[in-house]
């Protein structure tokens, strides 16, 4: 069953308004912009965190792609993209110096078989 044009931008905008759908965005190939590293790395908190405090730094880190909050021992998981490694050891140091974290432990992406599942 098709629909028209309008009644296609009718029920999108609906859909809009009751916020299932929150965006859109452009995928990028992040080796095509020179971001040829992935990590994912775990934060672990210290036991007196602040961790609004903790988000707002990561927030701020630009090599943040993604940050998930996790159940077990860590805190945090991060999606971290950069140029390359010693990039990596960078945005690591960083993540370390953030007031509220104990220690990090970082997984480095070989390959990416699929990401997000689109397309």
């Amino acid at each position: 069953m098709g629909l028209s044009a309008p009644a296609v931008h009718e029920r999108v905008g609906k859909l809009e308004t009751a916020g299932v759908i929150t965006g859109y965005r452009a995928v990028v190939d992040p080796m095509a912009v020179g971001l040829d590293v992935t990590a994912l790395i775990s934060v672990i908190e210290s036991d007196s965190v602040d961790e609004t405090g903790v988000e707002a730094a990561l927030a701020a880190m630009p090599e943040v792609e993604d940050c998930w909050r996790v159940a077990g021992s860590e805190g945090y998981v991060l999606k971290v993209r950069v140029t390359d490694i010693p990039a990596l050891e960078q945005a690591i140091s960083a993540l370390n110096r953030i007031r509220g974290v104990a220690r990090t432990r970082t997984t480095v992406v070989l390959s990416t078989k699929w990401e997000g599942r689109h397309g």
